[in-house]
């Protein structure tokens, strides 16, 4: 695809796209963001065994923190 064709494809949008159009090439201009987006998506299915790894670590009994006390802690000196 060409700058030529991208911007055919801009004029020929319809005033309901721009906004999310606009939303889209500024995140293309980061090359990594671009490619990422660009990805296919994961079309593998979800295995009895990543959905027990789930559930374990869903069913994990140790206790969590708030972000605020877990930033303190790192943090300290």
């Amino acid at each position: 695809m060409t700058r030529a064709d991208l911007h055919r494809l801009v004029d020929e949008l319809p005033e309901a796209s721009l906004e999310p159009a606009a939303v889209l090439l500024e995140r293309a201009q980061d090359p990594a963001i671009a490619r990422l987006e660009a990805a296919p998506w994961d079309d593998e299915p979800f295995t009895d065994e990543e959905r027990r790894a789930v559930d374990e670590a869903l069913a994990d009994p140790r206790p969590s923190i708030p972000w605020e006390e877990a930033k303190r802690e790192l943090l300290a000196d």
